[in-house]
């Protein structure tokens, strides 16, 4: 039981971590990328950002 806990933390701190050095990576300036047409299909996927989270919950939970 320890070592489920032990490693749900450990996976969870890498998570963090890896967030954390992501979000402090410097993107691309507005300015430099060109904006996508109107007509193109450059949204974001909604379908595909749910199974992801959800993915990650059930990886978690389980």
């Amino acid at each position: 039981m320890k070592a489920a806990m032990k490693m749900k933390m450990v996976a969870t701190a890498m998570l963090v971590i890896m967030m954390m050095s992501v979000s402090g990576m410097k993107g691309v300036a507005a300015a430099d990328a060109p904006a996508p047409a109107p007509a193109s299909d450059a949204t974001i996927f909604s379908p595909t950002l749910f199974a992801s989270i959800a993915a990650l919950a059930f990886g978690f939970l389980f």
